[in-house]
């Protein structure tokens, strides 16, 4: 009788210790973590990490074993979550480079999402770079992995049509919408 007892005291202590653990939000963007990826995850983990999701391989490569190269993840009702580029397509190992994403559920701590808008960017984060390209201004966030892309069709016509033009935050409209929300992680040398 006192073994069942000491069995029982042990699950209800494991259960209480599995109900108190936090769960991680599985669509909160952080410095080291986007949902369920980290830094140090491989590619040719995203099976095992997404298995109850749709993962496409985008990779070319022939006779590829398992997964690597560009991944697009899917939920199992078919919406595009996001895609995952490592940061070397050739090899299973490599670590993640960057995450695109494309549910408006992935969000920073300040709330930025794919349905934000440059307001937001303004509001809550500082500023560190704009770099302009033929067709997009790409904004680079100070102490943030984050960056992203707005279409130049949404500034001015001046600021639109001029590709000599460096573009300042004064000249992109509060209510400018984003492209492309991507997420930039260094190489990590311990894992490759």
């Amino acid at each position: 009788m006192r073994k069942i007892a000491m069995i029982a005291g042990a699950a209800l202590s494991v259960l209480v210790f599995v109900q108190c653990e936090t769960k991680q939000d599985p669509f909160s963007v952080t410095e080291n973590n986007v949902g369920l990826l980290t830094k140090e995850v491989q590619i040719k983990q995203m099976d095992s990490i997404f298995k109850m999701d749709s993962i496409v391989k985008l990779s070319s490569i022939k006779n590829a074993l398992g997964t690597q190269g560009e991944v697009e993840v899917y939920e199992k009702g078919g919406k595009k979550l996001f895609l995952a580029s490592p940061h070397n397509e050739t090899d299973p190992n490599s670590t993640i480079g960057t995450i695109q994403l494309f549910d408006a559920r992935y969000k920073t701590a300040k709330g930025l999402s794919i349905n934000s808008t440059f307001k937001d960017i303004k509001d809550n984060y500082t500023i560190e770079n704009i770099q302009t390209t033929f067709n997009s201004v790409v904004i680079f966030l100070k102490d943030s992995n984050v960056f992203i892309t707005i279409d130049k069709k949404q500034l001015s016509e001046n600021a639109r049509y001029d590709p000599s033009l460096k573009i300042e935050a004064s000249q992109i409209p509060d209510s400018a919408t984003f492209k492309y929300v991507m997420i930039g992680w260094d190489k990590t040398e311990d894992t490759e």
